[in-house]
């Protein structure tokens, strides 16, 4: 389901369009030959002036003229190309902060139409490691942000707040499956990141081609009661199902993905992030007056691409 932007933005294209159109075809030239016969009973040019009082451009019609290129850019640009995201809470810490305006590229796994986001041109799949937007399965009027770490066919394992892939194998080619392999982890440092007071853990994870960094909470247990439980498979354990896809947070202690809710299907993909193009503070103390929206500052530092 597209947003209700999306909706708005290709109705007003579509109306302008039309209208323009309609007047290319239909109004303008009795306009033309209005302006034709008047020069015809008129000796030297008619000014401008008298020349839109002879024929008249609606307002309707110059108003459509002047905004149908702009909104069919706009269109065009967050529809196919690339759509700006902000980043409303700290899941995929330390990789994106809340404040952190990203791009996502719209095409990276195909071209979809805006309103009913059907896929028309195959582009490109996702890959393990990627971090994608999608639309939130259960609700699929909000989007998520998470990190692709299960592809379709995977067998995926989360055992002692550490990832086991076993990834998909087709018996039927004759080719070697590979075999099941830990995620593993290399520990970074323990004092850049906080989880209120307690200092968070943070690892360097090597996903695929993608190596990236992740934080884990070391005094928060790990809340297996609450997992997805898919049937025929055992607590903490997934099998990942045809044209479905398993994401996971980078801040894997405070992090609502998968593992808590499931699979996310192949038509909720949105894009893949791939830059930071503003990045803003808000370290306010809870006393002050000034709106929390108001930015205290802006880090120019996190500008750039996305791993």
């Amino acid at each position: 389901m597209a947003n209700y932007f999306s909706i708005i933005l290709t109705v007003l294209t579509a109306a302008t369009g039309l209208i323009w159109l309609a007047d290319a075809l239909l109004w303008a030239p009795k306009r033309k030959e209005k302006i034709a016969i008047a020069q015809a009973n008129t000796q030297g040019d008619i000014d401008p002036e008298t020349l839109s009082k002879i024929a008249p451009l609606p307002v309707l019609v110059d108003n459509a003229q002047q905004i149908f290129p702009v909104i069919a850019f706009v269109l065009i640009l967050r529809s196919f190309l690339y759509e700006p995201f902000q980043i409303p809470s700290g899941s995929m810490k330390p990789t994106l902060l809340v404040g952190d305006f990203i791009l996502v590229e719209k095409f990276a796994y195909g071209l979809r139409d805006p309103v009913a986001r059907k896929k028309f041109v195959d582009l490109g799949e996702p890959e393990r490691g990627d971090i994608v937007v999608f639309k939130y399965p259960p609700n699929p009027s909000q989007d998520f942000i998470k990190r692709l770490i299960g592809l379709p066919g995977d067998r995926v394992i989360y055992r002692n707040k550490q990832f086991t892939i076993k990834p998909a194998c087709d018996v039927t080619k004759q080719e070697a499956c590979e075999p099941e392999r830990v995620i593993d982890l290399e520990f970074l440092n323990r004092d850049e990141f906080f989880f209120g007071e307690l200092p968070l853990d943070r690892f360097q994870e090597q996903l695929g081609d993608v190596t990236h960094d992740i934080l884990r909470n070391p005094y928060r247990p790990e809340n297996s009661g609450q997992y997805y439980q898919q049937p025929g498979t055992r607590i903490g354990e997934w099998l990942v199902p045809e044209g479905q896809y398993f994401m996971i947070g980078d801040n894997r202690d405070n992090s609502g993905d998968s593992r808590f809710w499931g699979f996310v299907p192949e038509d909720n993909l949105v894009g893949k992030a791939v830059a930071i193009w503003i990045s803003f503070e808000f370290d306010r103390a809870p006393s002050s007056w000034v709106p929390g929206w108001i930015p205290t500052g802006v880090r120019f530092g996190r500008v750039g691409g996305i791993q």
